[in-house]
């Protein structure tokens, strides 16, 4: 079994409601998964959130969510991965 992501994209993002500087958001991520030479296609929208730094601009909070998300994505993928047959 594989899973490779191929497409990730910020869904939403927004300010917490109560904590300053925090901003949550959500990020769809698609995965394919090969088991036994068949492929199926997974979508996922992963929660994410981070500190905004006085410094970072739109884009740099929005590239910071994905960064943050793909992170998950790759936890994910390693507790799900399979060894290999010895």
């Amino acid at each position: 079994m594989s899973l490779e992501l191929i497409d990730i994209a910020l869904a939403e993002r927004h300010p917490h409601p109560s904590l300053p500087n925090r901003i949550n958001g959500r990020v769809r991520a698609v995965l394919i998964e090969t088991l036994d030479g068949r492929q199926q296609r997974h979508e996922l929208l992963v929660p994410a959130w981070i500190d905004r730094r006085e410094d970072m601009n739109e884009e740099d909070i929005d590239l910071a969510l994905l960064v943050k998300a793909a992170d998950i994505v790759g936890r994910l993928k390693s507790r799900l991965a399979v060894p290999a047959p010895e």
